[in-house]
């Protein structure tokens, strides 16, 4: 099937990356940067020093991992997240379509993308991935959770602010941050183009509005939650239930 398809892409990129004489890197501080390598990426050889996308992929440069929490305590390595943030620097061409991210733009990827391939190439990270991997466009290059609301989102998805988690019971019952139900209501705030055919290009158009108040799956996408204290979700359009 299709999935399947997507895993066995992404595989054949990794071994076509060792085979240019890459090999797997454990989780180190490089000197030449501050930049924490992962696990499973792969430095490909010292005399590799650009990587052209095939197909509908793109090239990304990753993000530094966020190493302070916000109360600005430093974290071991260990402790750091998977950055899935990062400036395009290479764009491949679609079957019968060109791709909608442009060299320069910021993204937000998904880390749960079959075909995503973390490379090393001098001493920098690089995600090789599909564009449908990519959640939206940030406003601007080392983007934080600050700029959520401003992002423009990819292929059928859709940026919601989330509604504020009932605080009390109806019989006036505060209740604890574990006992609140996760709010799955909340209002539209923008649009990804539609969601592409990639055997013919054609883009489906979008149902919702921005502005629509919408019921969504209780486990889509990932909330985020800014300091000012709003939260967001970007979900697929298939994952809201309906309109209020």
């Amino acid at each position: 099937d299709g999935r399947r398809g997507e895993k066995e892409i992404g595989m054949a990129v990794a071994i076509a990356a060792r085979g240019l004489g890459g090999r797997r890197m454990g989780s180190r501080r490089q000197r030449s940067a501050r930049l924490v390598v992962r696990a499973d990426a792969t430095e490909l050889a010292s005399h590799v020093s650009k990587v052209t996308p095939v197909g509908p992929r793109v090239v990304v440069k990753v993000a530094e991992l966020e190493k302070k929490t916000l109360g600005g305590i430093l974290l071991p390595d260990s402790s750091q997240k998977k950055p899935t943030s990062g400036d395009v620097v290479a764009v491949g061409k679609g079957k019968n379509y060109d791709l909608t991210l442009k060299e320069g733009n910021t993204v937000l990827y998904s880390k749960f993308g079959l075909g995503v391939t973390d490379v090393v190439v001098k001493g920098q990270e690089y995600a090789i991935l599909f564009e449908r991997d990519c959640i939206g466009v940030m406003p601007r290059s080392n983007a934080s959770v600050d700029d959520i609301k401003d992002i423009k989102p990819l292929g059928d998805r859709v940026l919601i602010q989330v509604d504020s988690a009932e605080e009390e019971t109806a019989g006036g019952v505060l209740l604890t941050d574990d006992g609140q139900e996760k709010p799955t209501t909340g209002v539209v705030k923008a649009l990804g183009p539609g969601r592409l055919n990639e055997e013919t290009g054609e883009v489906s158009e979008m149902k919702l509005k921005v502005g629509d108040k919408v019921s969504f799956f209780k486990w889509a996408g990932d909330a985020v939650d800014t300091p000012a204290g709003e939260t967001f979700n970007i979900i697929n359009e298939s994952d809201v239930l309906c309109k209020l």
